[in-house]
């Protein structure tokens, strides 16, 4: 297997459980109020200042289509963590997919889009399969559009978040491990499955892109290299060159966005990843510092920090991710 493909799988999960206390949090002030040492894997606290959970709805029309279990009772309160039962060290519900997919394509040694949308559906059905409060607008899109009546592969919707891209690093890793790996084949095979879920140019552009880097890191190019050669689209080297002398807090907030959205919070993935091009730990903490939607901008930010580098032992030690990685049934251990 190539290592610095599996590591870039890590590398993202390690980036989520950094981020997700301070997941979504969009003022900054209070981000540093209420996890002033983020330097270590931390447990959420309540109240979060700024959750939607107040003005977020979701009601299913069918009982297949419920995915809200017993998280249901915290949607239309104030202050709600969105991970709130999440421990130090956890993953955010779009990791453990990944995890998920990682595990079942090796377990069967092959990439299988129908079984892997059937693995997708079983597993947010399940109650207590995760314990995530907050459910991103596109698993609830998709289940909404299963109980109308839509087969699987067409129940996904137009999308623009970034957590989008999510799945790419563990699919690579999969691929790779499976024997089955080529930049050649990977691109449509991973655009075919982020269309899946995400429908629009952006997530197919972004995660060809993203494929790209990783393929280019895996076989020795170096970070900023693989950046400028696969993302000219998006940024210049002089533009990355001029950002890396600014405050993060400047780059992510005043010129680039700290939201979701694609193509600008790619953009301010790739900014991160090549300040900190040389060090794994200060990307990703920096990543969780700069607020908004970083849990998923940690799956750019930490797969190519981690691709690049190597993981200290510590974050790897305390992930939780680590035992389902390692578990050999397709049913994860929580």
């Amino acid at each position: 297997m190539n290592d610095r493909l599996q590591n870039a799988m890590l590398g993202a999960l390690v980036a989520d459980a950094v981020s997700m206390p301070v997941h979504w949090y969009y003022d900054r002030n209070a981000l540093d109020r209420d996890y002033p040492n983020l330097e270590t894997y931390q447990a959420p606290k309540n109240p979060h200042p700024d959750s939607i959970l107040w003005r977020s709805k979701y009601t299913p029309r069918n009982k297949d289509a419920d995915i809200l279990h017993e998280q249901a009772k915290y949607w239309g309160q104030k202050g709600v963590h969105y991970h709130q039962f999440l421990p130090a060290g956890d993953n955010t519900v779009n990791f453990l997919l990944g995890a998920q997919l990682y595990r079942s394509t090796v377990a069967t040694g092959k990439y299988d889009p129908d079984a892997w949308l059937e693995i997708y559906i079983n597993s947010l059905r399940t109650p207590g399969w995760h314990a995530d409060t907050y459910l991103e607008e596109y698993h609830r899109a998709f289940f909404d559009n299963l109980a109308r009546g839509k087969k699987p592969a067409e129940c996904g919707i137009k999308d623009i978040h970034i957590g989008g891209l999510t799945p790419v690093p563990f699919l690579l890793a999969a691929l790779d491990a499976i024997g089955e790996t080529s930049l050649d084949a990977d691109l449509p095979t991973v655009e075919a499955h982020l269309a899946l879920t995400h429908h629009g140019s952006e997530i197919a552009s972004t995660g060809r892109a993203f494929t790209r880097m990783l393929h280019a890191l895996a076989s020795g190019t170096d970070l900023r290299a693989a950046i400028i050669e696969n993302a000219s689209e998006c940024v210049s080297e002089g533009q990355l060159d001029t950002w890396a002398q600014f405050e993060d807090r400047d780059v992510v907030g005043r010129y680039l966005t700290t939201a979701c959205y694609l193509p600008d919070s790619f953009t301010a993935s790739l900014y991160l990843a090549w300040k900190y091009h040389d060090d794994f730990s200060a990307g990703v903490i920096a990543n969780a510092r700069c607020g908004g939607d970083n849990a998923h901008r940690g799956a750019v930010v930490g797969a190519l920090l981690a691709a690049a580098n190597d993981i200290p032992e510590q974050w790897l030690k305390n992930l939780k991710s680590m035992e389902r990685l390692r578990c050999d049934t397709l049913k994860p251990t929580f």
